[in-house]
């Protein structure tokens, strides 16, 4: 499936980044982002638009990308307010937003935001995706947007405004004029205009009575809208169509005699303008939020760590994956691992631990394939070391790191979260993943409490919305814990449980002990249990 997008990539320009947003553990966050980026299995986004697919006369990519300007949009930097945050999903009833592929593109968005990660960040996700997989540059990602929770101003550029309404839109968005036309061009070599959506661009009552026109043909990420149109060869409906009041894009191309145009004539240029302008596109926000550097493929990521009480200890569960180089050999390192790889903690209380810390042995290593764009990064694979330690249950564990050999006659090298440790902040409220029990019917999340008396615990739920509801939208729950009777205390833990929603895209566990507060993030994708 891959081949022909790497073939229609090969010529395509990747803006190269210099510094990328540091990883410290735990980051729910970056964590999130980093995997729907650059993990195949992880991303429901990441094959969606590869190889420019095609829906609703249009592509998936153009859809996608549409909804991030349209969002935009509404962004005042006099003010500061408006931007890309989500408000879009308040406003798909305006006629500027009319068309079957903003509300289809929100569906496919629905299982991808969580606790940390809005639809906003997926939003601006969506843009970079989808330039990518129609062969265009990659894009750096920020992460940090915030959601709006109402709808903006109702300020979105119209095809039927002239030149000067769109100058002073653009400017309003913080773009001048020669930056509105290489937008536009960037923005409309994918898609097209329906019939349904937009009758008074594509004449119904006119011969060939057409269902719709594309913006260039075939669709993909490069500059023929540019050159078609320079040469007068080019379909765009915006151009040529039969309402001159509706060629929105003819008025902006030509805005400055052509000037601009022609430097986009030249493929490097028109890809190089194309990933700037872009990138500031799905970074233009509200003036409160901060974003994060751009988002890379982390080289050694910890996740999926566990603890909770089992048989007398503390069973503790992590995962460190590493970056696997394109030129290592899958097959080769599963006989013979070219790293070793050892887990060591500190003891929380007393001595139990030597100087050196607790250790143990990788006791599986297994291998995953980079996403598309992972791999145009340099990552053909990541390495799985996966670590079942058993932690002493009376000194239990405060923070734990890694040591690393690397075979090759080299010194081994520590991983340690940039010299922080990871630490274990509290080990009071724990989520039990193997008293957990999960069916494609039910959930049932258990949470263990350290014995301080009777707690209060419950869990904060960011739930997937329906695609049949008004409004495509996510929502959020709260499922209060009570006293498991099928786990009697043990251990020195009382284990408390409920019944989590099948459409439950992240959890944060919460607990009140002896009047101290306590919480944990459980990501959906590691509560199926272990």
């Amino acid at each position: 499936m891959r081949l022909s997008l790497f073939v229609q990539l090969a010529c395509a320009l990747p803006l190269v980044i210099s510094q990328g947003a540091v990883f410290h553990w735990p980051d729910p966050l970056l964590d999130s982002v980093e995997a729907q980026l650059y993990v195949d299995h992880l991303s429901p986004l990441s094959t969606a638009t590869l190889n420019c697919r095609t829906r609703d006369l249009s592509t998936v990519a153009a859809q996608w990308l549409r909804m991030g300007f349209h969002d935009m949009s509404t962004h005042d930097k006099e003010t500061g307010k408006g931007g890309l945050d989500a408000s879009i999903i308040y406003e798909l009833a305006r006629a500027q937003n009319i068309g079957l592929g903003m509300r289809k593109t929100l569906v496919d968005y629905l299982s991808s935001p969580n606790e940390y990660v809005g639809m906003a960040d997926v939003i601006a996700m969506g843009v970079v995706m989808s330039v990518f997989g129609c062969g265009g540059p990659i894009i750096p990602f920020r992460a940090g947007r915030l959601d709006a929770h109402e709808a903006g101003p109702e300020i979105v550029p119209q095809p039927d405004q002239d030149i000067d309404s769109h100058r002073a839109a653009f400017v309003r968005m913080g773009f001048n004029e020669s930056e509105m036309i290489a937008l536009t061009a960037c923005g409309h070599t994918l898609g097209g205009v329906r019939t349904v959506d937009f009758p008074d661009i594509i004449d119904v009552n006119k011969p060939p009575r057409l269902v719709g026109i594309a913006f260039q043909v075939p669709i993909t990420f490069d500059n023929s809208v540019v050159t078609e149109y320079l040469d007068n060869s080019t379909i765009n409906p915006l151009v040529v169509g039969p309402n001159m009041t509706m060629a929105s894009d003819f008025r902006i191309f030509n805005a400055d005699k052509n000037v601009t145009m022609q430097k986009l004539a030249d493929p490097k240029t028109y890809n190089s303008v194309c990933a700037d302008l872009l990138a500031r596109m799905i970074d233009v926000v509200p003036s409160n939020v901060k974003l994060t550097d751009p988002v890379l493929p982390i080289d050694y990521k910890v996740q999926n760590t566990f603890l909770f009480p089992q048989g007398g200890s503390l069973a503790f569960l992590a995962t460190l994956r590493t970056l696997q180089p394109q030129n290592e050999d899958i097959r080769a390192a599963l006989a013979a691992p070219i790293r070793n790889v050892t887990l060591r903690w500190a003891s929380r209380t007393g001595n139990f631990c030597p100087p050196e810390g607790c250790a143990a042995e990788s006791f599986l290593l297994d291998y995953d394939t980079g996403s598309a764009m992972a791999e145009l990064s340099g990552v053909a694979q990541w390495a799985y070391y996966h670590f079942n330690a058993t932690v002493d249950l009376k000194t239990s564990i405060s923070h734990f790191w890694f040591e690393i050999d690397p075979k090759n006659g080299t010194a081994p090298y520590v991983v340690d979260n940039h010299g922080t440790n990871f630490t274990i902040e509290q080990d009071t409220l724990l989520y039990d993943a193997r008293r957990s029990e999960y069916t494609p019917q039910k959930y049932t999340m258990v949470a263990a409490v350290k014995n301080q008396g009777l707690a209060s615990v419950s869990t904060y739920s960011t739930i997937q919305g329906s695609p049949l509801d008004p409004i495509p939208v996510n929502g959020s729950a709260t499922i209060h814990f009570t006293l498991d009777p099928k786990h009697p205390p043990k251990d020195g833990y009382t284990f408390y449980s409920g019944t989590i929603s099948e459409k439950s895209l992240s959890n944060t566990l919460h607990a009140t002990v002896g009047g101290k507060k306590f919480s944990q993030w459980v990501p959906i994708l590691s509560t199926a249990g272990v």
